[in-house]
């Protein structure tokens, strides 16, 4: 089953068990964050980004530099683990992360939340691939792909049940957009997708499909 149909099981699972206040002021926030222009700040394929090394879930680090030699590195920026839409993503980044790897494309994704959220995040969704920390979304910020969460919604996260502060350890309320990206061992962008419509993400199958030609 193509993720997507799952998102769309997810978005209408929200909409009958969210109070019709919160499930709408999330909706117009996609609109409003897309009418920033966000989405045109990320890297275009043919850029040239810096990889970090980053933290890990069990307290190591992840060399993002040196996992792009295998041929090709992965990205996917997902916002958290409360997050229902970003499991999706990841479980369905699970699901071919073994055709990946024989295909020498070495995958990570990527969050703000804590070491020990990402490491329940990793738990929860069975993934077999790591997880690294990007501690006040430096990484992303980088990307351009930082935005903070709308004043008003944080009362209504709060509401049920997402305590931004806590995930993050920090208060700033910031979060990545839902990216993914592909670069080579040089660190150049091959293929990127990001999209501020978080119920939105890369179909998996057609990453697989993208590698195959570049």
């Amino acid at each position: 089953m193509p993720i997507s149909t799952a998102l769309q099981q997810t978005v209408e699972t929200l909409r009958n068990a969210l109070p019709a206040e919160i499930f709408n002021a999330i909706g117009q926030s996609i609109t409003d964050l897309k009418e920033t222009g966000i989405e045109a700040k990320a890297p275009k394929i043919g850029d040239r980004i810096t990889l970090p090394v980053l933290e890990d879930a069990d307290g190591g680090h992840i060399d993002l530099a040196g996992l792009a030699q295998t041929g090709h590195l992965l990205i996917s920026f997902y916002r958290g683990g409360w997050c229902p839409y970003c499991s999706v993503e990841l479980r369905g980044l699970s699901a071919v992360a073994d055709r990946l790897k024989q295909q020498g494309v070495a995958l990570v994704a990527i969050s703000p939340e804590t070491p020990e959220y990402a490491g329940e995040t990793s738990a929860k969704n069975a993934l077999g691939f790591p997880v690294a920390v990007d501690r006040g979304n430096q990484f992303a910020r980088s990307l351009g792909i930082v935005f903070p969460l709308p004043e008003n919604l944080r009362p209504l996260y709060r509401q049920i049940g997402i305590d931004l502060a806590s995930w993050n350890g920090d208060d700033s309320h910031e979060l990545p957009l839902p990216a993914t990206l592909i670069v080579d061992r040089e660190g150049i962008v091959r293929f990127i997708e990001a999209d501020a419509d978080f119920t939105r993400r890369t179909e998996p199958e057609d990453l697989v499909a993208a590698l195959a030609t570049i």
